[in-house]
Order: structure tokens, then C-alpha cells, then sequence
């Protein structure tokens, strides 16, 4: 049977406010009749763990490359994409706070408008929003969040205030509670009383908390260094123990776990120092991290979830440039902070054991805005999506269920900051705007690496035969032109009826972004 080809592929547009997508009727109709028989089978509906990482690269796993090859063999993540399906054209956004939000929304950033991350106790978030959450709170779900949250520190924006029934984590980002500590980075802060004193006075929480729904988020324990190195290992306690309390019970289970690691500084465990080849606290952090998920997993299989349970593993974008060699590896070009293909593409294993067929891989697109509507469709067929905002997600539930199914998005997004920067369909990549490779220009807060370089003329490049995106091939492939036209003129009008937001300090004090 022939490959299905998204060029030549006619996407169907259900309702005003939902993004295009294909219907492969064949590939629809088999997941709907497995989705059947499972809740039949299991007399409810799947638990759902997304498993989130920070700055972990697209190959630093061993089933994407990595591995062993790069000083960290990961053999829980390997063993688990052999169970599964692995995904090589997985998309976060440019950094932390816009994929997360991207995922918990199923919206790009230009709409939930979280542009980049809050930074030092800011103000921005997710109020306002739909989340995934909150939708899967009104089928019935029970919602559990921990870990790092960066999607905003007020009190509006933090996880018991949309949608989740408890949170364990933190609210900011790992080095806003150590870097100012350490004398290797900060020394001008750390020997001075009077620096330490101001940075103490910032308005951002240096503990990391615990809150119920509905209510206040009460101090847990200071972030110190010492703590910081023990948070992935209590967070993963944490999950486990949520994991075992839901054994047996009728109610279904979100749980959004992300981790502390692999995000600068890193400080693992002290049973994982020096734990990989390489001897580095990045790399020992990686062997940290393959563990936790190791645990996770166990979890599950000894209280009999694991074929009740679709798991969704990825990183939050794609490695970070500017503190090499931490997050260093990928075979794309940039890193983090750009929308070129080491700066998103991310990896992303799905497990579900009877459900989803072992041994798969696919580079059909999907991004971090696909998992609210893919999610939402397999928690149940009544649960509505939002009509009042546009959702640029796509249920995918099919490309998941079918043996060798296709992807139903048509084109992936590429927003940088405000600035629309790329579209890609199939193996093909059109660049309008895009950032440098220069680590030395860093211009904004929140890992955007280079300087803005608006291109006159429009770069198309294969990803397939470079993935380096270093040969413009625009002038040999102007066939290609209309579709990229259409795509972007059609996904850009959009926001005439559904309008962006901007709800953070950057995006309205810049001069280069008004």
C-alpha cells in the first residue's frame, strides 16, 4: 500500500474553530472500534501519564541514536519506545513555558500567550485558559500534577486553579532557585550579603510546594542545592505512590509528571554522580532520569495499570546552546530558544501495552498541541472541546491506534516569541524568520538563543536530505510554493476571529516586539 502523502492529502475542517486535519476513514474507524472494546474489555476509560523532561535532546536516548554512543545509555527509555511507538517528527515549542502551555491549551503560543517563560516571580500565566486538566476533570478524571509547572506562579495560573486536583513541584525553573547559591556561577551574588539579600527580596517562591484544589499553595521545603538534587527523586515517590493509591479505583487517572532534570544546573542524585561514561553532571542526570521512568513504569505493571495506561514521553524543547555541553546533542541545527529543528524537535515515545502496537516508528507530525484533542477523544466521546477559542491541536488517536497509522496533521507551526516563523509539511520546510546560531547574541530572558534575522526572501529546505537546514532549495522546488502559501495565508486569518493574547512583561515592554 502506498505511503500517504501530505502534500497531495485534503485536510477537512469540522467545525470554525478547530484546525484542519486528515481523516483517514479506514484508520478511524479500526481505533474507535479498539477504544470499545478496551473500555468494554477494562470497564472504564485509559489513564493517561505524560512524562515531561527539561532541555533533553532530541538523540540523547539511545533509541533515537544516543545512548551509549554519547555517555548515557537509557535503557528504560530504549525498552519502552521497543513497546511502542517512536516518534521522529515530535514538536515542542521554542522553550519551556510555551510548550507547556502549548500542551496543557492544545493552542500555539500567539494565542495562550505565554510567549516565552515568567521569569522571577513575573506575572503571566495560564488563567483564562481551557486546560487539559480541566477537561478531563468533567469526564471523571482524576488530575495529579508534579514537578516543575513554569506556566505561571499566580495564584490564578498555579495547577489546583485549572484543573488539577493536587500538585507536588515547583513553580518556576531549576536554576532561578540555584544559580544565585553557587559560587562557580554567581560569585558576586553568593560572597555578597547585600546581593544575596536582593535576590532573596525577588517576588518569586524559592520554596517548592504543595497545594490541593481550590486552595492555597503551602511551602513544602527551600530549594536550596542539596535539596535541588533530591526533588527528582521525591517527585518520582510522589507519583508512585499516587500511581499505587489508584489501583483498583473506577475513576481514570491524568498525571502530568515533569521532571526537575535535565534543565542547567544540574546536580543528580549522589547515588547517580559519576554514574555514566561520561562523568558529567548532564549525562549523570540522563541515567537519573531513565531510572525514575524505569520506576514509574514498575508502578504500574506491579499494581496492574500498565494496559490501562498511555504514556507520552518527550522533552520540553529541544537542547540548550548556551551552557555546552550540558544538553548538547542533537543531529539538528540550533538548539533551544530557535525554531530551527534542534530548537523543537523533540522526542516523543507513546506506550499503551494491547493498544498502541510495539515496535513502531513514525516521522508523521505531531505536535505538543495535539495532546489536549488527542487526549480528550480517547477520554471519551462526549467530551466537547472548546468553541470559543480556537484550538490548533488535532486528534490523533487514530495515528496512535492504527498498526502503522498516519499522521492526521498537515503542517506543523513554528512560532518564535510573536513572530510566525516556519511551516512545515511532509519532508519539506518553508523559513520565513529565524533566530542565529550565534550563542554570543542572546537577546531575551527564558533560553532564547541569537539574534532575529527576518529573511527577504523565503528558504525552503528537505529535511531529509538536510537536516542541518543548510541548502536552500527554494529555487529548484517553486512547485512547492502554493501549498506553503496557503498553509500559512490560512492558518495567519485564523487570528481575525480568534485574536492573540500577550499576558507577560516582554511582550508588551520591547520595543522589537510591538
Amino acid at each position: 500500500m502506498p505511503r500517504f502523502d501530505p502534500f497531495a492529502g485534503r485536510t477537512v475542517r469540522v467545525a470554525e474553530n478547530l484546525e484542519p486535519s486528515f481523516v483517514h476513514d479506514e484508520q478511524v474507524a479500526l481505533a474507535r472500534r479498539k477504544l470499545a472494546e478496551f473500555v468494554a474489555r477494562r470497564g472504564k476509560r485509559p489513564n493517561f501519564l505524560i512524562f515531561l523532561m527539561d532541555d533533553v535532546g532530541w538523540g540523547d536516548f539511545g533509541c533515537y541514536g544516543g545512548g551509549v554512543a554519547v555517555g548515557a545509555p537509557t535503557p528504560g527509555f530504549d525498552r519502552l519506545a521497543a513497546q511502542g511507538l517512536r516518534l521522529t517528527s515530535c514538536y515542542s515549542e521554542p522553550t519551556c513555558s510555551p510548550s507547556r502551555a502549548t500542551m496543557l491549551t492544545g493552542r500555539v503560543p500567539h494565542r495562550h500567550g505565554l510567549h516565552r517563560p515568567p521569569m522571577y516571580g513575573e506575572p503571566g500565566g495560564l488563567s483564562g485558559e481551557v486546560t487539559l486538566a480541566q477537561l478531563l476533570s468533567s469526564a471523571g478524571y482524576v488530575t495529579q500534577a508534579v514537578g516543575k509547572w513554569h506556566v505561571g506562579e499566580n495564584a490564578a495560573s498555579q495547577p489546583q486553579n485549572v484543573g488539577f486536583d493536587d500538585f507536588y513541584g515547583f513553580l518556576s525553573v531549576s536554576d532561578m532557585y540555584t544559580e544565585w547559591r553557587d559560587p562557580h556561577y554567581f560569585p558576586e551574588v553568593v560572597y555578597s550579603e547585600a546581593r544575596t539579600e536582593w535576590i532573596k527580596n525577588m517576588p518569586f517562591n524559592r520554596c517548592f510546594v504543595h497545594a490541593k484544589k481550590g486552595g492555597e499553595a503551602v511551602n513544602v521545603e527551600e530549594v536550596t542545592i542539596p535539596v535541588l538534587s533530591l526533588l527528582d527523586d521525591k517527585w518520582c515517590a510522589y507519583s508512585s505512590d499516587f500511581i499505587r493509591a489508584r489501583a483498583g479505583r473506577k475513576e481514570p487517572w491524568l498525571l502530568y509528571h515533569c521532571t526537575r532534570g535535565a534543565h542547567f544546573d544540574n546536580y543528580p542524585h549522589e547515588k547517580f554522580l559519576a554514574s555514566s561514561p561520561a562523568k558529567h553532571p548532564y549525562k549523570d542526570t540522563l541515567i537519573e532520569l531513565d531510572d525514575i521512568i524505569s520506576r514509574l513504569t514498575a508502578v504500574l505493571r506491579e499494581t496492574g495499570q500498565a494496559e490501562d495506561t498511555l504514556i507520552f514521553i518527550s522533552s520540553d524543547n529541544g537542547p540548550h546552546m548556551e551552557t555546552w555541553p550540558d544538553a548538547a546533542f542533537t543531529p539538528f541545527r540550533c538548539s533551544k530558544g530557535s525554531t530551527w529543528e534542534g530548537g523543537v524537535r523533540v522526542p516523543g515515545i507513546l506506550v499503551w501495552p494491547g493498544m498502541i502496537e510495539a515496535g513502531q516508528a513514525s516521522d508523521g507530525i505531531m505536535n505538543f498541541s495535539d495532546i489536549l484533542p488527542t487526549l480528550a477523544a480517547l477520554a471519551g466521546d462526549g467530551l466537547q472541546l472548546p468553541t470559543d477559542r480556537y484550538i490548533d491541536g488535532v486528534d490523533q488517536s487514530s495515528f496512535l491506534l492504527a498498526p502503522g497509522g498516519d499522521s492526521n496533521r498537515k503542517y506543523h507551526y513554528y512560532w518564535l516569541m510573536q513572530h510566525f516563523s516556519a511551516l512545515r509539511c511532509g519532508e519539506y520546510k518553508m523559513m520565513l524568520r529565524s533566530t542565529s546560531d550565534d550563542e554570543a547574541g542572546a537577546w531575551a530572558p527564558g533560553g532564547f538563543t541569537g539574534v532575529l534575522q527576518e529573511h527577504a526572501y523565503a528558504k525552503l529546505y528537505n529535511l531529509y536530505l538536510d537536516p542541518k537546514e543548510s541548502h536552500n532549495y527554494m529555487t529548484r522546488k517553486l512547485a512547492y510554493m502554493e501549498a506553503f502559501q496557503l498553509g500559512i495565508r490560512s492558518h495567519l486569518a485564523t487570528f481575525k476571529k480568534y485574536p492573540p493574547k500577550k499576558v507577560m512583561g516582554l511582550a508588551a515592554a520591547d520595543p522589537r516586539q510591538t
